[in-house]
């Protein structure tokens, strides 16, 4: 095999891996998914699978980078421009079913719930994660003028991912219409920069 060629069959066995891990993570949950889980549902030798992920944690470190990337998570939608402020902070409510039909809730809860260590790699990508997350809802709360942007803030992330740990639990997913309506409260009822004339 020439080494072009050798290098898109690499790719092609690493994204079939990432495939593999987002599907039985969340079906199975990560502590309970094997490596030769993740090779016969790839499918990929173990070779494959260990010349991409050396280690179990490598894997899923990689998964949640991957999960990242796709767009799928609450960052992205507070990151979008093409929204106002005030609806990207309520979308944060809306938890949609994966493809599965199942809801599944937050991948980054999941990762440090099974990775509980907070000095490992794991848990500490999914810390990373729910930081960023508190830093732009508390720039979309400033953005709109609230007098406590910090403390708003924090309100707003606990509803959301108290609402997708929910909804997961409970396979509903509408269950975000009710921490949507406690945010509609917090949002109308903060008060406000005072503007001056």
């Amino acid at each position: 095999m020439d080494e072009g060629r050798a290098r898109r069959a690499g790719r092609g066995g690493r994204e079939r891996v990432l495939t593999a891990a987002v599907s039985l993570f969340a079906r199975k949950g990560i502590a309970a998914t094997t490596m030769e889980d993740i090779a016969a549902e790839a499918p990929v030798s173990k070779r494959t699978l260990y010349a991409h992920f050396p280690t179990k944690e490598d894997l899923v470190l990689a998964h949640l980078r991957h999960v990242l990337e796709s767009g799928c998570t609450l960052l992205e939608t507070l990151t979008r421009t093409d929204i106002p402020p005030h609806d990207r902070l309520l979308a944060m409510f809306t938890v949609p079913p994966w493809p599965d039909g199942i809801v599944h809730g937050c991948p980054f809860i999941h990762a440090a719930a099974e990775h509980p260590d907070p000095a490992g790699r794991v848990h500490a990508f999914a810390r990373e994660q729910k930081q960023l997350m508190l830093r732009l809802v508390t720039g979309l709360v400033d953005e709109l003028g609230f007098q406590d942007p910090d403390l708003l803030a924090e309100q707003l992330v606990t509803l959301a991912d108290g609402a997708a740990s929910r909804a997961m639990v409970l396979n509903d997913s509408g269950y975000g219409r009710h921490a949507r309506a406690a945010a509609e409260v917090l949002l109308d009822h903060a008060p406000r920069v005072a503007r001056t004339a």
